[in-house]
């Protein structure tokens, strides 16, 4: 289910694209868009934003820290992507697919190169002082980890 006009895309992505993630930009390959949905920043509480990716648009590699609690959740909306953790494949990404990212585990995400791609990110704040679900953007992601024989579609 390929998205290729974005009129179409649109339509589907019924979160909505928001603005651009401007604030984030350094650490994307291409345009992001955030639609903020819930900006809980109190320990224990879930800050929820909608991203949306422009076709082959994808993160950096990135940690999200936490002493305690933390993670993030990813809830893909409309289009398709790409998730990966560091050592291990790409893993497919179409609306309905849930991805439970624990602390501390390197990895990044983003749109197919030949599709619009949003998803609901979920970062579970931190249940105790520390670093308070802080995340770390790490090396720039160039598509090529997918699996040792392939490179990104």
């Amino acid at each position: 289910m390929k998205m290729i006009e974005k009129k179409e895309f649109d339509e589907i992505n019924v979160f909505g694209q928001g603005e651009p993630n401007e604030g984030f930009a350094q650490y994307f390959s291409g345009a992001s868009f955030l639609n903020v949905l819930n900006n809980s920043q109190e320990k224990g509480g879930i800050f929820t934003a909608n991203v949306t990716f422009e076709p082959g648009c994808r993160n950096n590699w990135h940690i999200h820290h936490a002493e305690t609690g933390g993670g993030q959740m990813l809830i893909c909306t409309a289009g398709e992507g790409w998730y990966q953790e560091e050592g291990k494949d790409a893993v497919s990404l179409t609306p309905g697919t849930v991805i439970n990212i624990r602390p501390e585990v390197k990895h990044w995400h983003g749109a197919k190169k030949d599709s619009w791609f949003s998803h609901i990110a979920l970062e579970i704040m931190e249940l105790t002082a520390g670093m308070n679900g802080a995340s770390r953007f790490l090396m720039k992601n160039m598509g090529n980890y997918l699996d040792k024989n392939s490179f990104i579609q």
